[in-house]
């Protein structure tokens, strides 16, 4: 089966001189979801960054059969969604339902189909009744599955999710987790939560100092590295 995404020899440095990358290799394949884990600054945001251009630096990435460079990028930004931590990043329309359609008007699609696209991605992610809400009146857990949302209406590829249980209570997080294993998308996982990974992810990749130093399933990496969550911190034991 050839991959969804393909990464070869991702190397990036920022500017103050930081090695965020050092010869990151990865692979996803169609209807996968797989959690990536490690240390805070091991590279992991970087990384997934990088798949949708909005980080460039030294390797290969191909996406859907597209290598990423200048004249791709518009089309596998269309492939790949991400969905940021905090979701107040995503959510900047009166209503909710201007900012699910937000991408899709961008993109020059036209009101009426931009409107009934969003509605019907409110509709998968549970939040169809909140379309003439205004976004700060939602909960934390209300406005990821709207942040979600606003991916979903895209017709994304892939799904990339960077820690989507930041803020979330116990409810929050299994209610999400159900909402996340349906939707048909390949996905990337970025998080802390071992629990969270375990319900959803088929498989894991462990970073350390901008490498993938480990694949497996979440079970074998968590052994492995003894890997450890709590609220206030991660840490490795040992």
């Amino acid at each position: 089966m050839r991959p969804i995404i393909e990464a070869r020899g991702l190397r990036f440095r920022y500017d103050d001189g930081t090695a965020a990358l050092n010869g990151v290799d990865f692979c996803l394949y169609p209807g996968e979801t797989v959690a990536l884990f490690g240390p805070n600054g091991s590279g992991k945001t970087t990384f997934v960054l990088h798949l949708n251009g909005l980080l460039t630096g030294e390797g290969e990435i191909e996406v859907c059969g597209l290598t990423l460079e200048k004249r791709n990028i518009p089309e596998i930004r269309r492939k790949i969604g991400i969905v940021f931590q905090d979701s107040d990043s995503q959510l900047f329309m009166p209503t909710v339902l201007e900012d699910v359609a937000f991408g899709l008007l961008n993109l020059g699609c036209d009101r009426v189909s931009a409107l009934s696209r969003a509605q019907n991605a409110l509709e998968t992610v549970g939040m169809a009744q909140a379309g003439s809400r205004a976004p700060y009146h939602l909960s934390a857990g209300e406005k990821k599955r709207v942040a979600i949302a606003g991916i979903v209406a895209m017709e994304p590829e892939v799904l990339v999710l960077d820690e989507p249980t930041a803020n979330l209570d116990p409810p929050g997080q299994r209610s999400l987790a159900d909402l996340i294993a349906h939707l048909p998308h390949a996905k990337i996982i970025v998080t802390h939560d071992i629990a969270f990974a375990q319900a959803l992810c088929q498989r894991a990749a462990f970073f350390r100092d901008g490498l993938i130093v480990a694949q497996g399933t979440v079970d074998q990496i968590v052994s492995q590295f003894n890997w450890v969550f709590t609220p206030e911190q991660t840490k490795l034991r040992g």
